[in-house]
């Protein structure tokens, strides 16, 4: 098997995986919010998907811009794998509070434990992490533009997320989440 097709093999398990998991698992809305930038986010999500998905790289003939050779596709492998990994903590960590949409869920309360305190949207975190170990081992423009797209989308879902919950939750509740935790990359506390 080459490497690239590892990689998809790993995509298309976490997919699927994620969608059952999404059928099986998951607890009715009361309230779900749609509009124009529903359908923003969700347009850059699939385009990003589709760029960094290998066929379109070679239905093109795009060629690669650098080689990590075996080892190093092997390494950026795991770390795709770390990413997945990371993202499942989060989504059974957060467990029927999970939704695929920006939604208020009965019961709805800031999460702030497990990967939940390491970063405000974990799943995202997970996800970029897969994606940019992808995109590496990929190195084709095609596949660095479909790693934007996929940055593009989840930042812009992750703002209206939190503006959501924001007007949703109690009232400084996930400000004072907001202004502890950081959005996507952890950043180590240096204080004291």
């Amino acid at each position: 098997m080459r490497p690239l097709e590892l990689f998809a093999l790993f995509w298309l398990g976490f997919a699927a995986s994620w969608i059952v998991a999404g059928v099986l698992w998951r607890s009715k809305p009361t309230h779900t919010v749609t509009g124009p930038r529903v359908w923003l986010y969700r347009v850059l999500l699939v385009g990003g998907g589709v760029l960094l998905n290998e066929w379109p790289s070679y239905k093109l003939h795009i060629p690669r811009l650098w080689h990590v050779g075996l080892r190093g596709a092997d390494i950026l492998a795991c770390l795709t794998l770390v990413g997945f990994a990371f993202a499942w903590w989060a989504r059974i960590h957060l467990g029927s509070l999970w939704s695929g949409a920006v939604t208020r869920k009965p019961d709805h309360r800031v999460v702030n434990t497990g990967p939940y305190r390491i970063v405000r949207h974990p799943i995202y975190t997970g996800i970029l992490a897969a994606a940019l170990a992808t995109t590496i081992a990929k190195a084709t423009a095609i596949g660095i533009a479909g790693f934007a797209f996929l940055v593009a989308g989840l930042w812009i879902k992750a703002r209206y997320e939190e503006g959501f919950l924001q007007e949703q939750l109690s009232a400084g509740a996930y400000a004072a989440y907001r202004a502890r935790v950081p959005m996507l990359v952890p950043i180590p506390s240096w204080r004291t």
